[in-house]
């Protein structure tokens, strides 16, 4: 797969992508380009869909730009592993932040659990996939992870697949090296999930309803207590270095 180019704009567009299509800019879009970006017709980027991998376009349009013409692909599309990252929501910025790292990390789900000590009551999914869009333009990634609405934590668990792997992340834990401690682990075929709690810890029954499930990893992030959003990205770097696309060529297709 050709290396992303990071000199060229990128943008997300909600449209079928392939040579010669025209794909019409929403007002945003159209803002973005003309004013922040000053381009105008004629000017390239690069458009990407989620769906059928990036391509060079060509800037069309009078006064702004207004759409933009399909030219020719530059990488094809892949395929995220499958990572869902599970956390119990912030508030505003720094749940922002969460999103925005948890993209850049290569989490293919973002999966929001409500706990007992889960400050935040109401999620805003429509910023949260916001937000995914734009790590994702910046970041060179061509696949969208999902964003799932808000579910309690005994809803999640007793919904999820048994077979995938759950990585607990529990302030609680003993500590122990744990690179060492997933690389212990085969992920097998079937996901894994891993869970960051709130800010103030996991409730007694909820750790013990976690510890009942099945594949589960309780795991130690050290000897030093994380804030949550700090916590995901340390998980998230741990499990893609032990058992994710880090560890070599990503799947594609």
């Amino acid at each position: 797969m050709p290396p992303p180019d990071f000199r060229s704009p990128r943008l997300f567009v909600d449209a079928a992508l392939a040579s010669g299509e025209t794909v019409a800019l929403e007002r945003n879009q159209s803002n973005y380009l003309g004013n922040v970006q000053r381009l105008a017709a004629g000017d390239t980027i690069l458009a990407f869909n989620g769906r059928d991998g990036e391509w060079r376009a060509v800037i069309a349009g009078r006064k702004r730009p207004d759409s933009l013409v399909i030219a020719t692909q530059t990488r094809e599309q892949d395929r995220l592993p499958d990572i869902a990252y599970v956390f119990a929501p912030l508030k505003h910025a720094r749940l922002d932040y969460m999103v925005q790292k948890a993209i850049e990390m290569g989490a293919s789900a973002l999966r929001p659990v409500l706990t007992r000590f889960t400050q935040v009551s109401r999620v805003n999914s429509e910023r949260m996939r916001a937000n995914v869009i734009e790590a994702a333009e910046q970041c060179g990634i061509l696949s969208l992870a999902e964003v799932a609405e808000p579910v309690p934590l005994d809803r999640f668990l007793s919904q999820r697949d048994a077979q995938r792997l759950l990585v607990f992340c529990d302030e609680a834990a003993d500590a122990q090296n744990p690179l060492q401690a997933l690389q212990s682990e085969p992920a097998g075929a079937h996901g894994i999930d891993i869970l960051i709690g709130p800010e103030g810890g996991f409730a007694e029954e909820e750790r013990a309803n976690l510890l009942r499930q099945p594949r589960i990893l309780r795991l130690s992030l050290g000897p030093r207590i994380l804030r949550a959003d700090t916590a995901g990205v340390a998980a998230l770097a741990l499990v893609q270095a032990a058992l994710g696309d880090w560890t070599g060529p990503g799947p594609a297709g």
